[in-house]
Formats: structure tokens, C-alpha cells, sequence
């Protein structure tokens, strides 16, 4: 398996969440006081529990269809598919709700074509991957996220992690990667 399947998270990884959500929000009346926050309560001043609510409600938007895709991801990904014959399994902390994962769908397939992807696996909005990651242990398949935890349970089962450079995990004892072309080129050398 390890050869051909490449894991990967969505939002912050493949996708401009980050981007798409303070767009929304602005759109609903809301100001971002700390650029580069990571903590969407810390960002945008909330309560915890309202910023959680929101990001579900964004999450399950008509939105969620159209999230640009994170830097060059959609030339490597692509690359990566069609040159090398790699897949990718999306494991993502979207929702629970089947209409915004097949918004997610849609919007992953219109973006890096109709058979990059495998398989992908929804769990509720900010839920721990651990159990979906289980299912790949001892594999040594790359596993691309940007939350440190979700590496570190990556690795805990045998997976190569590589965590999507961000602000938010600058301190991660992982090995760090600034866009999918840094990806590619450690992916094909190994």
C-alpha cells in the first residue's frame, strides 16, 4: 500500500480553508483581530463555543463547494497522480453531514480531477483522526496534515508524517514543508 496511496487532510493542506472562512465571515459581520491565529475564537474575538459553532455552520455551508486550493497543490497533486501513479485517501475533519461531504467532494474532484482520490473519510467538524489513521498502521504511507496531533498520530502507527507549513505549527518536531513542490520532490526521492 505504501507505494501508491498518499493520506491526506484537507483544510490547510489541499485547501484555503483558512482563506474561504474569514471571507465568509466577513461576509456575515465579523473582523479578524489577529492575523495568522489558528484558534478561530483568539482570531475573531468569540467565545470558544461560538467559534466552534460557526466553523461547523461554515463547514456545512454551500461554501464548503468552492474552497480554493492551498498553494501549488493542484499541480503536484495532479502530477503525483498522472506521472507517478500515485493516489490519495482525504481523511478530514469536515462534518458529519452528508450534503457538505458531498460538497467536499465535488469541490476536491473539480479541482484535482476525478480519479486522484480513492477513497475519503469524513469525520464530524474538529474531531481527532486517530481512529482512521489506525486503519493504515505499519503501512509507512505519507501522511500530509498541518495540526501537529494529527502527525503525531500519524507516525504513532507507522505513518511518514509531513506537516503543510503554517504559522500554527512552527514548533512541530516534524519535518516541515512550505508548499506540494517541497512534497513532491521528498515523495519521488524516497
Amino acid at each position: 500500500m505504501k507505494n501508491k496511496v498518499i493520506l491526506v487532510d484537507c483544510d490547510g493542506v489541499l485547501l484555503d480553508w483558512e482563506y474561504a472562512f474569514d471571507r465568509w465571515m466577513k461576509r456575515h459581520g465579523y473582523e479578524s483581530f489577529v492575523d495568522g491565529e489558528y484558534k478561530m475564537d483568539l482570531k475573531y474575538g468569540l467565545e470558544r463555543s461560538e467559534a466552534k459553532k460557526l466553523c461547523r455552520m461554515f463547514n456545512e455551508s454551500a461554501t464548503i463547494r468552492r474552497i480554493p486550493p492551498l498553494r501549488d497543490a493542484i499541480k503536484y497533486v495532479k502530477k503525483l497522480h498522472e506521472e507517478h501513479g500515485y493516489v490519495f485517501h482525504a481523511i478530514t475533519s469536515l462534518s458529519d453531514d452528508e450534503y457538505a461531504q458531498h460538497l467536499r467532494t465535488k469541490n476536491l474532484t473539480e479541482l484535482f480531477g476525478p480519479t486522484a482520490f480513492e477513497t475519503f473519510a469524513y469525520l464530524p467538524c474538529g474531531a481527532d483522526k486517530d481512529e482512521v489513521l489506525s486503519k493504515y498502521e505499519g503501512t509507512g504511507c505519507w501522511w500530509i496534515e498541518d495540526k501537529p496531533e494529527n502527525a503525531r498520530a500519524g507516525e504513532l502507527v507507522g505513518l511518514s508524517p509531513l506537516l503543510m507549513a503554517h504559522p500554527h505549527n512552527q514548533d512541530a518536531p516534524y519535518t516541515r514543508v512550505q508548499n506540494w513542490k517541497e512534497i513532491y520532490d521528498i515523495i519521488i526521492k524516497n
